[in-house]
């Protein structure tokens, strides 16, 4: 095949190029993106359906090199190991836009791997790794209902740009990276520093122009150089299972939906399946037993969906009897722990989430793989852990470390928070969110919750953040229904997840997951204004728990300081072969962390270590001043007078004619080496010779 090429402006300057032909021509289909000096490759392929499947095994990978950016990975072994935190987010960030794109009872495996090929350190990869496998998708032979088109949004002053470049983007108050068709969006993700809910409407309007550029550009180059569309066989329930299994349930099934309590509910409706599965068998004898359990199982959830969401959009009933804009019960609590720095419990209906903040120093910063950065690496003073264990569902499962899913909701509560940490506070902050039960939403429990833990720990947020997630139900008559505050049955049965963050005056981060192939901007844009109402109604709550950050910090939490001292001082402090430092730290049992431009912050467990600490690092890098009296020790005895050490390595000279208000006839007589003795500072010349008297210091103290 032939190289095939489709370049387009997407901004009014740039261009962006997608090609095809030229390298992977064995994948099902593959595409270069490429902007700027930025290039990411793309590949689909895919296989047979797993035996026994009841869903679609799509699988995203993103990958990028340190030989992109002309670089070498950092530790002993030369080689890329698992995929950075940036990595797996960037996966889901491709996955969710395409995957509601395939149609139902398609269960064939699907693999798309994307590789960062080269990095110019100027334009993010992420989104063209979106675009990129949307092209690819389009020129295979798989039934993906696309193209869609991917951009970042940012603001800086008025002014919206699209896929601002990275140095752009460290001026931008806002980070909307947008996924979609035409007039369609599919996925939003980002966060902001308090944008409005019209900004966040107006970016995505921006996006979605540039949208449009990107998905004629993927529909001309399939035209061109795509793989016909096969057919591929969907694996639907047989139609006389499924009427079968619907006529059976009828009569039940409604209130088996309605049964307030996740619990009590679900076992309701297994209990229903059990009996229609003891009913129906005989009629089915031609089905092997795991055929039928699957079918069953396949065919109830799909009536179980269909009959939630009749009730939700003819009656406006919800599972749990809530009108569709009430929000669940909510309880905030905060201390709730003894040791720890700050903790808080946040419970929405039967979700709850218990986040513990932790406080500490520079060496606690987390360090990141940063490919386009110099060093390789950057560091974060302000990170969010989420834990989500198999009893806070009432299962039991393997216990493993953080999955997508983990780092996915962490990263959102964090972007959130963040927003509202000093940029100057001297602490770096840790916070793990716990999640005790999930019925929906845990992400958005562990945004108010760990606002509550940071304001219990004393870290004088500038204003509490909540989260609250709305959902959307639509009928097949073109019928829409939003729904404030989703359960998890609203989200496995519903269409939409749409998360939004932020303080009463503005939005700090969000995120979106569509089952839908896309939404109007103006329906996506009605949910979030339902969510700032209910944000606005959980920030009462959260405020009756604890109106501001406490006055101090948590006296569990260890004490720092920062001071400031000349910067050609910070070899003094240091001193040969960090003597100084280490013998301060060693003695005082504090943690010193110097930086470039003579700040050094000190840490230590009370407040005793700290101020010792903290009088030796001022002494070690104190400058001698005219008129300021001094103890001193005589390092140096000669016929002329002694050199007193009134600093740490900073001497002066006591001639003998200032040593006493009367004829000094040797310098012994007053003082020998070792002896301290009281000085004054008298004068300092151009070349920083210290002249002292000690007559002078005696006069003033009047002895």
């Amino acid at each position: 095949m032939a190289e095939e090429k489709i370049v387009f402006e997407f901004d009014g300057s740039r261009t962006m190029e997608i090609s095809t032909g030229k390298v992977a021509k064995l994948a099902n289909g593959s595409c270069l993106v490429r902007l700027g000096d930025t290039m990411v490759l793309a590949a689909a392929c895919s296989g047979a359906p797993r035996e026994g499947a009841d869903f679609f095994p799509l699988q995203v990978d993103y990958r990028e090199k340190y030989s992109a950016a002309g670089k070498f990975p950092g530790g002993y072994i030369k080689r890329e190991g698992r995929p950075s935190t940036k990595e797996i987010l960037t996966c889901r960030m491709i996955d969710r836009p395409i995957r509601p794109l395939f149609p139902k009872g398609f269960f064939n495996e699907v693999q798309v791997q994307c590789l960062l090929l080269s990095a110019d350190g100027v334009n993010e990869a992420d989104v063209l790794a979106m675009v990129a496998t949307s092209a690819s998708l389009m020129l295979s032979d798989l039934p993906f209902d696309g193209p869609i088109g991917a951009v970042r949004v940012g603001k800086i002053g008025d002014r919206f740009i699209v896929n601002p470049t990275r140095e752009e983007m460290k001026e931008s108050k806002l980070e909307l990276i947008y996924a979609g068709r035409p007039d369609q969006v599919i996925m939003i993700e980002g966060e902001a520093e308090f944008v409005s809910e019209s900004d966040m409407r107006q970016a995505m309007y921006v996006a979605n122009e540039a949208v449009k550029k990107q998905c004629a550009a993927q529909i001309e180059l399939a035209a061109r150089a795509g793989r016909a569309k096969k057919d591929y066989k969907l694996y639907l329930v047989p139609e006389a299972l499924q009427s079968a299994l619907e006529k059976f349930c009828a009569d039940r099934i409604d209130a088996a939906c309605t049964v307030p309590g996740k619990e009590d509910r679900l076992a309701a409706l297994d209990a229903l399946l059990a009996d229609a599965r003891a009913g129906l068998r005989a009629d089915f004898a031609d089905m092997s037993d795991a055929d039928f359990a699957l079918e069953t199982a396949k065919g109830f959830d799909d009536y179980v969906r269909t009959v939630t969401r009749r009730i939700i959009l003819e009656k406006q009933f919800r599972p749990d009897g809530r009108s569709i804009t009430d929000i669940r019960p909510l309880s905030a609590e905060v201390g709730v722990l003894p040791v720890v720095h700050g903790s808080a419990l946040f419970s929405r209906g039967e979700t709850q989430a218990l986040v513990i903040a932790t406080l500490g120093n520079e060496k606690d910063a987390q360090e990141y793989d940063d490919l386009t950065s110099d060093t390789g690496v950057s560091t974060k003073r302000f990170y969010l852990h989420y834990n989500f264990p198999n009893f806070s569902v009432g299962e039991v499962g393997r216990i493993t470390g953080p999955g997508r899913r983990e780092i996915g909701h962490g990263n959102l509560a964090e972007r959130s928070v963040s927003k509202v940490v000093p940029a100057d506070f001297p602490y770096v902050v840790r916070c793990v969110s716990e999640i005790m039960s999930s019925n929906g939403s845990t992400s958005m429990a562990s945004v108010c919750g760990a606002t509550l833990a940071l304001m219990d720990a004393g870290v004088p947020i500038t204003a509490p953040v909540a989260g609250i997630s709305c959902g959307l139900v639509t009928g097949d008559n073109g019928e829409r229904l939003l729904l404030t505050d989703i359960l998890g049955a609203e989200d496995h049965f519903g269409d939409m997840d749409f998360k939004v963050c932020g303080t009463r005056t503005g939005i700090t981060g969000f995120q979106l997951d569509l089952k839908l192939p896309g939404i109007p901007i103006d329906l996506l844009c009605e949910a979030m204004e339902r969510n700032r109402i209910a944000r606005l109604r959980i920030l009462d709550v959260m405020e009756a728990c604890i109106a501001a950050p406490r006055p101090e910090i948590s006296e569990r939490a260890p004490r720092l300081e920062v001071v400031k001292i000349n910067p050609e001082k910070i070899g003094a402090l240091i001193g040969p072969g960090g003597k100084n430092i280490r013998s301060i730290t060693d003695e005082t049992l504090a943690s010193i962390d110097v930086e470039e431009d003579g700040t050094v912050k000190i840490m230590a467990s009370n407040k005793a270590q700290l101020e010792a600490a903290k009088e030796r690092v001022l002494a070690c890098t104190a400058e001698a001043e005219i008129g300021k009296i001094y103890r001193g020790k005589v390092v140096t005895v000669r016929d002329f007078g002694a050199f007193v050490e009134i600093l740490p390595g900073l001497d002066g000279l006591l001639h003998i004619s200032e040593m006493a208000d009367y004829r000094v006839n040797k310098v012994t007589d007053i003082c020998e080496e070792g002896q301290y003795v009281t000085v004054k500072v008298i004068d300092i010349d151009s070349s920083g010779k210290i002249r002292l008297s000690r007559k002078a210091a005696l006069k003033e103290l009047g002895e």
